[in-house]
């Protein structure tokens, strides 16, 4: 990713939503070496911020809600929260939580695509988001999958004002030029019950070494992968079922 800290429009956090808060923490402080610190408030519901040294870099949080999934979710940084979640509705999406706020933090929306793929959207207030990117156990990449990439392209351009950069490979989302995520189209290889989703990708120094230590703990979803012209890369499912993906933090998008 060629950001390298929160940029208005661009990926500033990732956040866990898991069913077993406690071997969350376990999975990925083995994992990244991070180091979880619980919210003491009452009112955080467990919310937990993962770090590295100084920098906070993601997020871990219990389910709130019966119905919702296990999964990362991805927030893009907006300077208005309640402005952004008129622009995803005026652009064919849904806002799922309405602005809120979060202590003094910041303000928060869920909101999801057109086609169904959940984000959210993070007014900064003493929060800006991520501290650290691209290192070893940071966010380093975001993929929307999607089976309506031309709808795709529409929405995210409208919301957000991305720059394209595509090939008859990859579809890559950038601002201004500076790339910090690619769209994948979900073709019959995805089963008909996967849905639109974005996926964070986290960088490591070793990828095939993240891999075997996710194959004594979780699943991999894809083994370890050189992607011609590109990085090489895996994607991976921990203990209670969150997909996420890995590349080497070297590499340059």
């Amino acid at each position: 990713m060629k950001l390298d800290a929160p940029v208005t429009g661009g990926p500033c956090w990732a956040e866990l939503g898991t069913s077993d808060l406690e071997e969350a923490r376990r999975f990925y402080t083995r994992l990244f070496g991070w180091r979880p610190q619980t919210d003491p408030r009452q009112e955080a519901g467990g919310y937990t911020v993962a770090h590295l040294g100084d920098a906070a870099v993601a997020a871990l949080a219990p389910l709130y809600q019966p119905s919702q999934p296990v999964g990362w979710n991805v927030a893009f940084a907006v300077t208005e929260a309640d402005a952004a979640a008129r622009a995803v509705t005026e652009a064919g999406g849904t806002v799922l939580l309405d602005p809120v706020d979060v202590f003094d933090a910041g303000r928060l929306v869920v909101a999801a695509d057109p086609g169904g793929a959940v984000f959210q959207l993070w007014q900064a207030g003493t929060f800006p988001g991520a501290g650290l990117f691209n290192a070893p156990g940071t966010l380093g990449w975001v993929e929307l999958f999607t089976r309506d990439p031309d709808q795709a392209v529409a929405f995210y351009g409208r919301v957000f004002g991305w720059s394209i950069r595509a090939s008859d490979r990859y579809t890559q989302w950038g601002l201004d030029g500076a790339d910090f995520g690619g769209m994948v189209t979900m073709d019959d290889k995805f089963p008909p019950e996967v849905p639109p989703h974005w996926l964070p990708y986290f960088a490591v120094a070793d990828v095939d070494g993240t891999t075997a230590v996710v194959q004594r703990h979780g699943t991999v979803l894809m083994v370890p992968t050189s992607v011609p012209d590109g990085p090489r890369i895996a994607v991976l499912r921990d203990p209670q079922g969150a997909m996420f993906g890995v590349y080497p933090a070297e590499y340059d998008f």
